[in-house]
């Protein structure tokens, strides 16, 4: 048995024993990266450690300890507020802004997974606050980002134009940018309608008058929230059918049961208090602007700023911006740190270290030179983007476009398949599966959402991956290289 094939049934066995025995993955994944980099590949510590994704963990770390803080003081809870009162109280239209905000993100110019970092955190507090799916939620960020995604001016769509210009291939920007944006958009709208969407314009509007306060889950008058919701657990479990990705939450601290009309008091938090530093203002229920949130939005701001204005990693920037906030209210940040989504960052870190292990031993070039060794284009075609959907749910989107396209130049030079459709096939597929929870966006989704139950949330967000992976690859062949037929 070849080496590369050896690799490919270990990471198999990996998923098994996670899945079965509720082991992390990401631990079994710096165990496996161990023992084949060491027994297979021949690879010592620093070949192992060669993948190891340093700056993700960084950015895992760094934006969920700076929006740790935010929860923390109540800077989200106004945020969220803001959010209502900018859609005039229509909580349905929320997770459209979200989808509209991280594609003109990216469309401008941003990295995708420095919009989603900074989109996701307060996308997902909103969710928790007003009993929308957390599936929903973090699955239209990731969704906008890549709508935008290969715009022109965009990292991505300039990384694939200029790898096309390079390789001689035809190729149409504005087809590449048409083709991510449609099919990004027609699937956040299927998500939309599946997980709960019509069941937000079913409620309505909620009161932007303030009330959205700590108990308040934002229900339009008349509703009553019942187990489940934001006021006795943080979550919701009752906006769309089971499958709709609303998860029950794991508290903080062991609660009292509420009764309907309770008000839900955070850590750290006097009842009557929306925000953990300073007062609401003196009315219960409206949430006031303080020093320490007044600094919170300013580092925010800053964040945004250094990513896209100064192409300052989004990582040490958000770990930088939380230490000064530390420095000046160490009350309000003193539980920040234990808040990091630890288990997402072994998780993730693991798997993307055994799969740099895949790359460092060729196991990736392996699977894509053989099929594109078949003689048959349509079929290469298809193969080529799946191989890219399935290993860019684990990797860079860009490094296995990079890859990908040159490996499909052979047989685009025969002009039996249009190379415009194809690229865009490609683009669509190694990207769309960034929903993933083992790609950075994913990831970044998982370790944003608050009050969930993350082992539930992750298998959400596997499984619905998994469909991805399994449905775009043949429909964007379908669509876009199928008519291309020479």
């Amino acid at each position: 048995m070849s080496p590369e094939l050896v690799s490919i049934l270990v990471l198999v066995v990996v998923f098994v024993i996670a899945t079965t025995r509720s082991v992390n993955m990401g631990a079994l994944a710096f165990a496996a990266a161990f023992g084949v980099g060491t027994l297979v590949a021949d690879l010592d510590a620093d070949g192992i450690f060669a993948g190891f994704p340093g700056d993700l963990f960084v950015v895992l770390v760094g934006v969920t300890y700076l929006f740790a803080i935010a929860r923390a003081n109540g800077t989200t809870d106004w945020l969220v507020h803001a959010a209502v009162r900018l859609v005039r109280g229509r909580v349905a239209l929320i997770p459209w802004v979200m989808f509209a905000l991280t594609g003109a993100l990216t469309a401008i110019g941003a990295v995708s997974p420095a919009a989603v970092a900074i989109v996701a955190p307060i996308a997902l507090s909103f969710a928790t606050r007003y009993a929308i799916s957390p599936l929903l939620m973090g699955t239209m960020v990731v969704h906008g980002a890549q709508a935008g995604g290969f715009s022109p001016i965009s990292i991505y769509g300039s990384i694939v134009n200029g790898i096309v210009e390079r390789e001689g291939l035809p190729g149409s920007e504005v087809t590449l940018f048409l083709a991510s944006l449609i099919a990004n958009l027609l699937i956040a709208g299927v998500l939309f309608a599946l997980f709960g969407g019509r069941k937000l314009w079913a409620r309505g509007s909620v009161p932007t008058d303030g009330a959205t306060g700590e108990g308040d889950a934002g229900f339009a008058d008349g509703e009553t929230p019942g187990p489940g919701t934001d006021a006795t657990s943080g979550t919701a479990t009752g906006t769309g059918p089971a499958t709709s990705g609303a998860t029950p939450a794991t508290p903080a601290t062991p609660t009292a049961p509420a009764s309907p009309t309770a008000v839900a008091v955070r850590p750290g938090r006097e009842a009557g208090d929306t925000g953990g530093t300073g007062d609401t203002g003196g009315t219960a229920g409206i949430i006031r602007l303080t020093p320490a949130r007044i600094a919170t939005l300013t580092a925010l701001v800053a964040l945004v700023v250094a990513v896209l204005g100064f192409d300052l990693d989004a990582g040490l920037t958000a770990v930088t911006l939380a230490v000064v906030l530390s420095t000046a209210w160490p009350d309000d940040s003193r539980r920040a740190v234990g808040e990091i989504a630890w288990s997402t960052v072994l998780l993730i870190c693991g798997v993307l270290t055994y799969v740099g292990v895949l790359e460092e031993m060729g196991t990736i070039t392996w699977a894509g030179e053989g099929v594109g060794g078949i003689g048959v284009p349509l079929l290469a075609a298809v193969l080529l983007c799946y191989i890219g959907a399935v290993v860019s749910a684990f990797a860079s989107s860009v490094g296995i476009m990079g890859a990908l396209i040159p490996l499909a130049v052979p047989f685009l030079a025969q002009g039996e398949i249009g190379a415009v459709g194809m690229v865009a096939a490609l683009a669509v597929s190694a990207t769309v599966v960034d929903v993933s929870p083992f790609s950075t966006n994913g990831a970044l989704v998982l370790a944003a959402a608050p009050d969930v139950d993350r082992e539930r949330f992750f298998r959400q967000l596997m499984v619905y991956g998994g469909i991805v992976v399994a449905a775009v690859p043949a429909l964007a062949w379908l669509v876009l290289v199928v008519p291309g037929l020479g």
